[in-house]
Order: structure tokens, then sequence, then C-alpha cells
């Protein structure tokens, strides 16, 4: 038999409270007959008891008894019947319209006139007991429900937590950074990362997923991983586009896909390369007053297939305190209380009444908190504001170097060769940085290694092999022309090459990384060169002159050229990082 079936056709168990002690016996004989179990007792006060102690799915109960009238005990077990539904029943022979308007008032919830009536009694107490059985299955229903949604909740709430601990393993805590973020932003479709790059500057990552809940939250964590893996291992913008935009478009379902927005800050060049694909125009508020915006150019992210994804930046040029404003389409749709959209207008009037010394960030979220009266109840509200900094603010960047359960290598030699048509499609930056970082020692020194391994190829690809001049980068103009050609000339490199080779080893204290890189270019005379000499300081000319050689000299135990000037080896020394216990003592 079914349960719902059998719980309806189930005998009721019935409290009786009447101090007719033949009107009692009446009523009680007559629904035993019925099949259903009975307790009696002749005034209200028993009746309570009874109630506390028994429990009765129904009560007939008469309004005049002695030592508690029905009234008042039909007070008290409504109080202990709390959210269960308890039938309550007057048996009464009043007729007077106030009398039994105040025991609906006390709790009632029909009468029963008396003398009884066999088929009257039967066909109310079928119809109460359908309501009260439709009563209870709506509460178990709402009390799933509510338990269904505090787990569903503690759940978020974890893994929000573990996603935080992803999310903001990177920079977001930066002195130059300023965010807001909605809070369980993830569900809500919206993500920001950012993180310091290896050899300097800021790689910052915004994106607003399709939909809300869960499903929004599902490319999160790639996201997220992919991000600070490949920015922590020396990867660019564009490399980090294509594999969130290649992930995405293999694990997002059709018609989901994520808008987002890459910034690539490099401090020391004063240049900013923004990727914007369908993101709400970005801005750049220099200190001049000066706005440019910074629109989407670009599909989101999981909609094209690899071989189709556009992942060119927009270069900008920027000074220190000039600020890039990004934000979410939360922002956009702000809605008042008569509807009205804060929309682009709101944006754009707010960026232009700004005052000196007012800070965009601060100015945007006033501004949506007062056009809505609240922006907590906001959709997906995620605003983050970058401000250039001078290369003294680089020190102010949080160390973010990741510790590793393994003990890594310690005494190894390798090469790596790249040639031809790879020197233009490829960068071995992070994977060198990664064969170095598997030296524990090392790892805090991600940025230093970073730095030299990059200057060192730099010089060898675009001094070396590509033969551009370092004066071409001297003016904006010549900035442009250089890279113009640097593309035109990678076309062209047949028969050319780049190898390095890294040797590490051991010392007492700490270990020497030797660097090694040879190209296949011209070369140049550093015997005679000035900036090689000892005792001088680099000059702004020559193939491996200005400021790469000045870190190289300032990073490295020692730099020597070989051969025609393409052969050049460098020494890094390193020591073991201090324990507190070895500072005390």
């Amino acid at each position: 038999m079914d349960d719902s079936v059998a719980e309806h056709s189930r005998p009721l168990r019935i409290l009786i409270a009447d101090d007719s002690d033949s009107d009692r016996l009446i009523l009680k004989t007559l629904l035993k007959r019925l099949g259903h179990e009975v307790l009696d007792v002749a005034n209200g006060l028993d009746a309570v008891s009874v109630f506390q102690r028994e429990a009765p799915d129904l009560v007939l109960l008469d309004a005049l008894m002695p030592v508690m009238d029905g009234m008042e005990a039909a007070r008290q077990i409504k109080l202990l019947a709390g959210e269960r539904l308890v039938p309550l029943i007057f048996l009464t022979s009043l007729s007077e319209a106030g009398a039994l308007a105040r025991c609906l008032e006390a709790g009632g919830d029909d009468f029963l006139g008396k003398p009884y009536n066999r088929i009257i009694i039967e066909a109310k107490i079928k119809a109460f007991n359908r309501m009260r059985l439709m009563h209870r299955t709506l509460s178990d229903q709402r009390d799933l429900i509510r338990e269904r949604n505090r787990q569903l909740t503690e759940e978020q709430e974890i893994a929000k937590r573990v996603f935080d601990n992803v999310a903001h393993s990177g920079c977001l805590d930066a002195s130059n950074i300023r965010y807001h973020a909605s809070p369980l932003s993830i569900f809500n479709g919206d993500v920001l990362f950012a993180s310091p790059r290896p050899a300097g500057g800021m790689l910052i990552f915004m994106g607003d997923f399709t939909g809300h809940g869960l499903p929004a939250a599902i490319g999160a964590m790639p996201v997220a991983e992919i991000f600070y893996g490949m920015a922590n291992k020396g990867f660019n913008g564009q490399d980090v586009l294509r594999e969130i935009n290649q992930k995405l478009k293999r694990i997002l379902p059709t018609g989901m896909f994520c808008c987002g927005a890459m910034i690539e800050a490099d401090f020391k060049l004063n240049q900013l390369q923004i990727w914007n694909g369908g993101l709400p125009d970005g801005w750049l508020i220099r200190t001049t007053g000066e706005l440019l915006a910074l629109p989407s150019r670009h599909l989101p992210l999981g909609i094209l297939a690899p071989d189709q994804f556009n992942a060119d930046f927009e270069r900008v040029g920027a000074a220190p305190g000039d600020r890039v404003l990004m934000m979410t389409d939360g922002f956009l749709e702000s809605a008042d209380s008569a509807g009205n959209v804060f929309g682009e207008q709101g944006v754009t009037g707010t960026l232009d009444r700004l005052d000196d010394g007012d800070h965009p960030f601060d100015a945007m979220m006033s501004a949506v908190h007062r056009f809505t009266g609240n922006f907590e109840d906001g959709d997906d509200l995620t605003l983050c504001c970058l401000e250039m900094m001078d290369e003294a603010g680089l020190a102010t960047l949080p160390d973010r170097a990741a510790p590793s359960a393994l003990a890594g290598p310690a005494e190894w030699r390798c090469s790596y060769e790249i040639r031809e048509r790879t020197l233009g499609e490829f960068s071995p930056l992070p994977l060198l940085l990664h064969i170095c970082m598997e030296v524990p020692g090392l790892r805090r020194k991600s940025g230093e290694i970073y730095t030299l391994l990059a200057e060192l190829y730099n010089n060898a690809l675009e001094h070396g092999v590509l033969e551009l001049p370092s004066e071409w980068k001297h003016s904006p103009e010549g900035f442009g022309r250089y890279y113009a050609e640097r593309n035109r000339r990678l076309a062209n490199v047949e028969g050319h090459y780049i190898r390095f080779t890294l040797h590490h080893s051991l010392k007492p204290d700490g270990g020497r990384l030797r660097v090694i890189c040879e190209d296949s270019g011209q070369g140049f005379d550093f015997h005679n060169h000035p900036s090689v000499a000892p005792g001088n300081s680099p000059t702004m000319s020559g193939r491996y002159a200005g400021r790469g050689l000045l870190l190289l000299k300032r990073l490295a135990e020692t730099i020597r050229f070989h051969e025609q000037g393409n052969h050049v080896e460098i020494v890094y020394d390193w020591q073991f990082a201090r324990t507190a216990e070895n500072r005390d003592d």
C-alpha cells in the first residue's frame, strides 16, 4: 500500500475534553466505532496535561469546563503544538455570535454542535485529517528545502574559502591596487586575479562568466590555476590568454563563455598592454586629467577555437601615477528604485567630474552607491584600479614565491637551444625559469633569475640575431619602429639559433648558477666597448649596452664575453635563507 494512502487510513489519536460524563461517553463511543483511538478528560487543565504527554492528532474541546475553561486550554494547546497543525474543534451548545468568535480567537478551527451527528463528525474528522497531513507534508518539504539550502550555503562558503586561497595567492593586496568584489562573487560569475611578474610588473585578469550560481563558478578554478601557474613561470599575457581560452572552450557547455580583460603592466618601461574581450570599456586616467577609453576589441573567452583566437594586446604608454580602471557589467546594470540603470553615462559622468586628488576608485564606488541607494544588493559588482608606479615602488610588491614539498636537484647541468622559426614563435624563458626553480634555494630568487635569463635572451635575440639598434627605443616614435622592425625580421631567421647552457652547484652557504648564452649573431668588439671595460658604467649604445647590461652587472657575481661577443657567461651566487635562530645569534 502507498505510504500516503496508509497514512490517510490510519486511525487517529483523538483527545476529548468535556465535563459532561454523558456527552463525553457518547462521543467517545462514536469515535471508537469509527476506528479511532480516544483519550478523554473532564477539564481543560487535564486536557493540556494529556496533550503534552500523548501528542494527539486532533482535539475535541468543550468551551465551558471547570478548573480551566476550553478557551484557555485551547490557547495553551496551540502553544504546545508549535508548528505542528493539530485541528481543534470546539464542542458547544453556544449559539451567540460573540461567544463563538471568542472560541475561534482562542485557537479553535471549527465547531461541533450538540447533540452530535455521526455523519457530520465523520466528515469533519476526515476533512481536518486531510488538512493536517497536507500541512505536515508542506512542513516536511519546507524543512527539507531549508536543510538543503543550508548545505548548499555551507558548501558554497567552503568552495569560496578554497577558491580565495587560490585567487588571492597573488598581489591583490599590493599598495597600488584598489578593488571591490561582491560577496560570493565567483557564484555571481565574477573573478579577479593579480600576480607580480618574475621580471617586474604585474599581470591582472578580470572575468565575468555567463550565468549565476554553480554553473558560473565552473570555470573560475581552472582559470585561476592557469593564470597564477603561468604568471609565476614568466609567461606573458598573450600566452596566458591563449591557454585560458583553450581551456574554457574545452570545458564550458555551449552558450557559456567568459567576458574578460587582461592588463600587463611594465613599470620599468612605463608601458601598459591591454586586452579586452567583452567587458565594459576600461579607462586610463592620466595624472594630467586626460581620459583614454580602453574598449572591447575581442570576443569573450571560450567562444573561438584556439586557431581563431586573437590574443593581440593594445600597447599604451603610461607614467607613474596614471591609473587603469576596469569593471564588470554589474556597474553599468546597477539600477535605482525606479529601474533606471547607472549605465555608461554614469561611468563617464563620474570620471569627467574627477578633481585633483580624487581617486577614481573611490569616486566610482561612491557614485554607484548614491545612485542605487545600496550597491550591496547589486548583481555582480567587481571594480579594479591599478596605479602605475616607479621602479622605487617595485620593492613594495608582495613576495609570492610558492613553497614546494619536493627537495629538488642540487648538482646539474643542461643545455637548451631554439632555432630558426621557433625564435619568433616561442619564448624559452618560462621553461628555463622552471628548470632553475627546481632548486629549492633558488625559488625565493625567482625574480632575479628571470631578469638575468630575460636580459640575456632578449639581448641575444634582438641585438644579436635581429641586429636591432637600442637607440630606436629612446623615443615613442622609435619605440614603435623598433617593434615593427622586430616582427618583420623575425620572419627571416633561417640558420640562426640561441643556446643556453645552465650549470648549478652547491656551495657551503648556498649555491652557484652559471648561465652561458650563445647566439648566431655577428657579435661586437667587447674588448674596447666602454660599457664592458672594467670600472666603466654602461652607456646607452652598443649591443649589450644600457639598462640590460646594468642589470646583469648588478645581479650577477661576474659577467664575461667570449668569441666575437655573442657568447656571454654569467655567474650568480645565492645563499641559504637565514632562519630566525641564526638571526638571533
